[in-house]
């Protein structure tokens, strides 16, 4: 590895060329899927992604499938409520209590014997709160009739990794620079990074607009102690349009992402080699020399 070296230019480390392409300017974590969640200076990544992510989500009873904000007719509500831990998780540890921020301002946690009837009771559907992942987990897509998305006004059934609450990939990246290149194509839509719900927030070197980090996609991220690899460009859906911390419903916010860049906005990456990440740490673009 080429840890401790000047983070700077570009550099060789063995048979691997990096270049640095940015750092991170911020960090967050989603301790119950579709829910707000939390802010961090600091983080372990672990082959599932940052430790903690998703570690919940909501089953409901009633179609067995996880709630999912992308099927907004049932659950845009989710993006009401914040979740955070009760304590920062540890590695090879069980996870951490979550307590759950409603709506209406009051909290639950995630041990309270009420907590399955209370979060049932504001979403107005029989829901349970988990932590282990049942077989085959899988939940309700909606696609709004947008031009370029594979579906136009349809439910779909998207099927989740296999142990996980994750959509695909465990963790997601998207870059400063294409968030303003968003705002300049649509000045009147606000483009805040929560709409996206990253992992990892890149400020890039370059001040050059763009959609930049579509071009890193097949190589390799060093972040901190961690090595990403960075699996596919992340194509949106309807949850960057959902009204949440104050930000409009506006389904232009889709449209602009799919009529300019083929609905793709940020990156997917997988764990090569696990290591805490932090605020500020530069992010090094890897390639075979």
């Amino acid at each position: 590895m080429c840890y401790g070296k000047p983070d700077i230019g570009y550099e060789n480390c063995s048979n691997m060329v990096r270049e640095r392409v940015g750092s991170v300017m911020a960090l967050w974590r989603y301790p119950v899927k579709s829910m707000l969640g939390e802010s961090l200076q600091a983080v372990n990544v672990t082959e599932r992604g940052l430790l903690g992510d998703r570690g919940y989500a909501l089953w409901d009873v009633q179609t067995s499938r996880i709630a999912s904000a992308k099927n907004p007719k049932k659950w845009a509500k989710l993006l009401d409520f914040h979740a955070a831990y009760v304590e920062p998780p540890r590695l090879n540890q069980p996870l951490p209590a979550v307590q759950v921020k409603l709506p209406n301002g009051d909290a639950i946690a995630s041990v309270s014997p009420d907590i399955h009837t209370m979060l049932s009771t504001v979403l107005e559907r029989e829901v349970q709160l988990l932590s282990d992942v049942p077989d085959t987990p899988s939940l309700d897509q909606y696609w709004p009739p947008v031009e370029g998305t594979a579906h136009q006004d349809a439910l779909t059934q998207l099927f989740m990794p296999a142990g996980t609450f994750f959509d695909s990939c465990p963790i997601h990246a998207i870059t400063t620079a294409t968030l303003a290149q968003l705002q300049e194509l649509y000045p009147d839509g606000q483009f805040a990074p929560s709409r996206f719900r990253p992992n990892v927030l890149i400020q890039p070197t370059s001040d050059a607009p763009g959609f930049v980090e579509d071009a890193w996609v097949g190589r390799g991220l060093q972040i901190g102690e961690a090595r990403l690899h960075i699996a596919t460009a992340c194509p949106r859906c309807v949850v960057t349009t959902l009204a949440q911390q104050g930000l409009p419903n506006d389904l232009n916010i889709l449209k602009t992402t799919a009529a300019h860049n083929n609905v793709i906005a940020g990156i997917r990456l997988t764990v090569v080699q696990p290591g805490v990440i932090c605020e500020g740490d530069a992010v090094w673009l890897e390639a075979a020399a």
